[in-house]
């Protein structure tokens, strides 16, 4: 934060996101001078898959501006959510693993206070303010927001526990005071339930950054374009850690990412919903500085050298690229992204433990 204006760090906190609601509100925060308290909370799931890193590259970037950040463990909710088969002892290996990933990246996990779940569910605080929550929201308003979980509303007539978990994520925001709210596109009805709960219960409105969702390798080849939602596409076809075919891991050797990128869903001029052009749109570009070369033989026009994703989607809309020539070389642009990731997981001797164990058990399951 030393040394940067509110519009530099307004340009850091907002930059490779989908919206903030609000801009106003951020820019006033930031005018104040007021330290910004903001928050990411995730659910230690399984393996880290380059999609997370779209989030993580967020998290460093608001920590370099200045932000005190709060990331959070929701080791509960991903419980409630039956995520690893309930295995809580799973579920904070996977939570450590993603700490790993976040060190690996350059994040300055010292600047970063790591909440764990038990943290807050141990305080009676805690379940004072999530029964206000509920006290103050329909039926229907929580199970409108049961997408930010991947699960359908019909799922909690099975499983109450199912219902409590967007009370508990608007409780994460209000019991640890935030100012601002980290997530992906699928989290924007946790963030505007939040919102809209916050003036009746005396809480401040969180200001919600939200970030793209990561299409799965598959594509969406086999479904009706025009029946996705926009706003909830991604929850249904985005990078999935339990099916291994749709997601790139980040600790993938060279030749699997390749492999897994040389069978991915690329249709040729077609930039919507296309995984590749994602990776590159998302992940690639969003490193200052990336350039993507695309080497061909000089039959097929030689090497070209692309500065930016509009450049990149131009051309590729146009036919000047083609779908093997993009793959190609965002295989090698993301294999050297992964490599210092690569490096890491497998020269920390805890990082390199927590996987080994982590791999073995969901594989077994």
């Amino acid at each position: 934060m030393a040394g940067l204006s509110p519009e530099e760090r307004y340009r850091l906190i907002t930059r490779n996101v989908v919206e903030v609601v609000t801009p106003e509100e951020l820019r006033a925060k930031l005018e104040s001078g007021e330290r910004l308290k903001g928050y990411l909370g995730f659910e230690p799931s399984g393996l880290f898959h380059i999609g997370w890193l779209i989030w993580a590259f967020k998290v460093r970037d608001l920590v370099e501006a200045g932000v005190d950040f709060y990331l959070l463990a929701a080791t509960w909710h991903a419980w409630i959510n039956d995520k690893l088969g309930g295995n809580m002892e799973l579920i904070r290996k996977a939570a450590r693993h993603t700490v790993h990933v976040l060190e690996a990246i350059g994040v300055d996990m010292s600047k970063v206070k790591l909440v764990d779940a038990d943290e807050l569910v141990s305080d009676k605080r805690y379940w004072e303010i999530l029964l206000r929550v509920a006290k103050h929201n329909t039926l229907a308003r929580i199970k409108r927001a049961l997408t930010i979980m991947g699960r359908r509303a019909e799922e909690a007539e099975l499983d109450f526990s199912k219902l409590i978990y967007p009370a508990m994520q608007v409780t994460d925001i209000f019991y640890l005071d935030l100012d601002l709210a980290l997530g992906g596109t699928d989290q924007r009805k946790a963030h505007m339930l939040a919102r809209d709960t916050a003036p009746k219960l005396g809480f401040k409105k969180v200001i919600a950054i939200h970030t793209p969702l990561l299409t799965g390798l598959q594509g969406i080849r086999r479904m009706n374009v025009e029946q996705v939602d926009e706003e909830t596409h991604a929850v249904e076809f985005k990078m999935s850690k339990s099916k291994p075919d749709t997601a790139i891991f980040v600790f993938d050797s060279p030749e699997e990412v390749e492999r897994k990128i040389m069978k991915a869903y690329c249709p040729a001029r077609i930039t919507k919903y296309n995984p590749i052009i994602e990776i590159n749109k998302y992940i690639l570009f969003a490193q200052p500085g990336f350039k993507l070369v695309i080497e061909r033989p000089e039959k097929y026009g030689g090497t070209i050298v692309v500065e930016s994703v509009e450049e990149l989607e131009r051309l590729y809309s146009e036919g000047k690229i083609h779908p093997l020539d993009l793959k190609k070389a965002t295989a090698k642009a993301l294999n050297e992204l992964l490599e210092p990731i690569r490096r890491y997981l497998n020269t920390n001797k805890e990082a390199k433990e927590t996987l080994e164990e982590l791999k073995k058990a969901i594989i077994t399951r």
